[in-house]
């Protein structure tokens, strides 16, 4: 594959040359000086209380071979002290970023599986990389890099024998998915669900799913996978199936992938599939319906490129999950804890506090914060998850944050006993009730956005209860 040299940089970012030789290969790319490493161009990203280009120089001499850079002034000395450097200015950082990433994903004749929704995005990334591992050597999004910063990055710091991209697109307001689409020009879309989250910021589930859709503008004759029990991508479906190429994978709804005589355990799930005209038994070693779900994706993708079956159940039994999602903890006298704090949406709590049920206590403990960027949704949504709370084994709930107080209002008024039910304004108060409230074989799930840190709660109990 072709390497990117300096003079690609200058023609596809249109940028000035400074200083440094036009023929040196630029391997990876870095926007942070404190992990900077030898040869790493530096791009300076300038956002709205950060400026990174003011530490060019010093990543120069952290090891950089050259910056990208703008609005900065190189001096005589400058070009002197880096004259076998590289230092490129351009009229904007942000834009030769994207500039750059879709130059090298054009570079590649590869699939590319792009990956949005509400809620699940990293968990069923995490399952269709470990699937497609299984043939293909991949990039895949690390952690959650994935808005618009994020994915190019993925993409410029891809090795040049890359087989197959994995790329999560993350959203707040319209426009961005666009944006990451038409850098990566995937060749598979997948939507996972359509939810609330950022519903305060597009105004209806409806909305959301045009901002999510806006991950096929950059594709070119792709195949969409979406989940057919959501009702909002199902009716999509079915208004949408004979226009373009989408394959459907669901537990209720009738769907390309669908799961059969699913048996639900506290570790994880069996069910069954007909896969490549072979039936075959499936096993998910997190546990909960909603990874189900999320492994007949994986399994779709599988299937798409034409990965063995024995592959792509090895890729479902052998995946983990990303840190401080459905993160389950064993601790001592039997206590368990479930760390789901890193983000939250009506549907992922709904789906954690059903899996509590599937877990074998003593009490079911759910420790509850705020669901953020509701807006004027926030008392409705928050009020939603009170009257689920009711209507799963629930022993205390424990809340804090400026709109979970209506979590505890609604399990009130639907029949709560008041006498568990618990609300903070300040979320440290969590901790001293914990310690005093939990018994031999609790367990106890947390969940809220990841603005709230609730994750912070459950590392501090993980080790008092160790």
């Amino acid at each position: 594959m072709k390497d990117i040299t300096v003079k690609d940089i200058l023609e596809c970012t249109d940028g000035k040359l400074i200083t440094g030789n036009e023929n040196i290969v630029c391997k990876e790319f870095s926007k942070d000086t404190r992990t900077i490493k030898e040869g790493d161009i530096y791009i300076g990203i300038k956002g709205e209380n950060f400026d990174g280009n003011v530490f060019w120089k010093e990543a120069l001499d952290n090891g950089a071979i050259g910056v990208i850079v703008q609005g900065i002034e190189v001096d005589k000395q400058d070009i002197e002290k880096y004259q076998d450097k590289v230092i490129i200015e351009v009229e904007d950082t942000l834009q030769a970023l994207y500039k750059l990433a879709s130059y090298k994903r054009d570079i590649y004749n590869v699939p590319v599986i792009a990956i949005t929704g509400s809620v699940g995005k990293t968990s069923t990334k995490d399952l269709v990389s470990n699937v497609v591992v299984q043939k293909y050597k991949i990039c895949k999004t690390i952690g959650n890099n994935n808005n618009n910063i994020g994915m190019p990055f993925t993409i410029l710091n891809a090795p040049n024998d890359i087989e197959a991209f994995v790329l999560e697109m993350g959203m707040n307001h319209f426009g961005e998915i666009h944006l990451l689409s038409e850098i990566a020009k995937p060749t598979i879309c997948i939507i996972t669900n359509i939810g609330t989250s950022h519903i305060g910021n597009l105004g209806s589930r409806e909305n959301i799913l045009k901002a999510k859709l806006e991950i096929l503008d950059g594709a070119k004759n792709p195949y969409m996978v979406i989940n057919n029990d959501n009702d909002l991508l199902h009716r999509w479906y079915e208004e949408n199936k004979d226009k373009i190429n989408i394959k459907t994978y669901g537990i209720n709804e009738k769907s390309d992938i669908q799961a059969k005589e699913i048996q639900l355990h506290e570790d994880g799930s069996e069910y069954q599939i007909h896969l490549n005209n072979k039936e075959e038994k499936i096993k998910v070693l997190v546990g909960g319906e909603h990874f189900v779900l999320n492994s007949l994706c994986a399994i779709t993708v599988g299937e798409l490129l034409n990965i063995e079956n024995e592959d792509i159940k090895k890729g479902i039994e052998t995946f983990s999950l990303t840190k401080n999602r459905m993160e389950v903890i064993q601790l001592k006298n039997g206590i368990k804890l479930i760390n789901d704090a890193y983000n939250s949406s009506v549907e992922s709590v709904k789906a954690s506090l059903a899996y509590m049920n599937c877990v074998k206590a003593n009490r079911r403990i759910a420790v509850l914060g705020d669901i953020l960027e509701t807006g004027k949704f926030a008392k409705q949504l928050h009020e939603e998850i009170g009257k689920t709370v009711c209507e799963n084994q629930v022993d205390i709930l424990i809340c804090s944050g400026q709109n979970a107080k209506y979590i505890a209002e609604s399990a009130r008024e639907n029949g709560f006993d008041e006498r568990n039910i618990y609300y903070f304004e300040k979320k440290d108060e969590i901790i001293d009730l914990l310690k005093q409230t939990i018994q031999a074989e609790d367990v106890i799930v947390f969940k809220a956005s990841n603005g709230m840190r609730f994750f912070d709660i459950a590392e501090k109990i993980k080790k008092e209860f160790q």
